[in-house]
């Protein structure tokens, strides 16, 4: 059976409709800041197109990506996570964002809770440990749900915490937040969590470590990725 193509009943083409999802999403850019690069390149179209289009195909993208990745992360043997938490207002009111990156800096999962007890921290490793299996390593900090959740689910032996072991995880969080700073924070939670997920994927993709890698090799990566992202939800 053909699999149909998420685009058809859109006048635009695909490659306009990816490029507006990859300049809002990867970008420190508003919905009205890709309107007017696009009307640069003689691309007339408003805000709210951009708008729809990323609600309606960022996800799609994303977990493209993610299934993409996960299948190849699987075969690490020597896996080691960093796992920390970050605070997040919505209209004032606190909430908390788990994430999980492994030891080259790939962010594996991003989840938002009202909490961060044992029960949060739980449904967390088992959402992550469901997609990616079980690392080699757990790294936290000292904060007591994690010790509570890797112990009823076994993995009580892999945990390491100390002091600035954990700094990979803490150096993940800034790209978000320069993120949320340009969106002028979040105002409901379903909305963060749809994005951050979706831009933690794309920030997987395009992310080469600039400064660990030779300029021809760079050019590569790069050149892969975008590649890779205009091949997205393709016919």
């Amino acid at each position: 059976m053909t699999k149909r193509s998420p685009f058809r009943c859109f006048r635009t083409s695909p490659e306009i409709i990816r490029l507006a999802v990859m300049m809002y999403i990867r970008f420190l850019l508003s919905l009205r800041n890709v309107e007017d690069l696009l009307h640069e390149r003689g691309i007339d179209v408003s805000y709210e197109s951009v708008r729809f289009w990323w609600l309606r195909f960022g996800p799609k993208f994303a977990s493209e990506i993610r299934k993409r990745r996960s299948q190849s992360m699987r075969c690490h043997s020597n896996w080691k996570w960093h796992l920390d938490e970050m605070f997040v207002k919505i209209n004032g009111e606190r909430f908390y964002l788990w994430r999980a990156v492994d030891h080259e800096g790939e962010v594996l999962e991003s989840y938002v809770t009202k909490t961060r007890d044992k029960k949060a921290a739980l449904k967390f490793l088992k959402k992550s440990m469901r997609r990616y299996g079980r690392p080699n390593a757990i790294v936290t900090d000292k904060l007591r749900s994690y010790g509570a959740a890797l112990k009823e689910i076994g993995n009580a032996d892999r945990q390491e915490t100390g002091r600035w072991v954990n700094n990979r995880a803490e150096n993940s969080h800034l790209p978000f937040r320069r993120r949320e700073r340009a969106m002028l924070r979040f105002r409901r939670l379903r909305s963060l969590q749809k994005f951050v997920s979706v831009h933690a994927s794309v920030l997987n993709l395009f992310n080469s470590e600039r400064s660990l890698q030779s300029r021809p090799n760079f050019k590569l990566n790069r050149a892969a990725a975008l590649s890779e992202w205009r091949q997205l939800c393709a016919d």
